[in-house]
């Protein structure tokens, strides 16, 4: 038998044996611990569906195509295949909308096209910045995101400029 078949169940029998050798009410704190949960998600609900609503009315006015319009020179300037350019747009903002993204540049150029390779490497160097910044900085209730947001789209387009560029070395 493979070990990682075991590892969960020795980890279950082991906090339970921990615990009752400490005398702590496993059920107690569990439950203690999904209250807080419930009050994590009651505080950070709004920042999430503001967050998810913007996204949709970015998509669904036609912001995107005019945003790529307006990008149009830097995006052959730097290289990158104008079929990606959604993706890039899309990454910071949700990571399902970019899946759906990459779903589609797969669809329409292939997996195996530069547009598919740099949208995967893209997928994988890049995060999704303003989903994360309001679950976390929304959760703590703070409202002054200093540096957060500068220094995490610099590390976007950094990571988007790399993928470009490794995706054309390498293929």
């Amino acid at each position: 038998m493979k070990i990682q078949v075991l590892i969960i169940p020795i980890l279950l029998a082991f906090i339970f044996i921990f615990s009752a050798a400490k005398k702590v009410k496993v059920f107690d704190v569990f439950v203690d611990g999904v209250k807080e949960g419930f009050i994590t998600v009651y505080n950070i609900a709004p920042y999430l569906l503001t967050m998810m609503f913007a996204i949709d009315m970015f998509k669904n006015s036609g912001a995107m195509e005019l945003m790529i319009k307006f990008l149009r020179p830097l995006l052959s300037l730097i290289k990158m295949p104008e079929g990606v350019a959604p993706m890039f747009i899309v990454k910071p903002l949700s990571g399902s909308a970019s899946l759906g993204v990459m779903a589609d540049i797969m669809k329409t150029y292939g997996a195996d096209s530069i547009e598919g390779r740099i949208a995967s490497v893209m997928m994988g160097s890049t995060e999704t910045i303003f989903y994360t910044l309001t679950v976390y900085l929304g959760s703590c209730n703070i409202k002054k995101t200093r540096h957060s947001v500068i220094s995490a789209l610099i590390a976007h387009i950094a990571g988007a400029l790399s993928a470009v560029y490794i995706c054309r070395l390498i293929f």
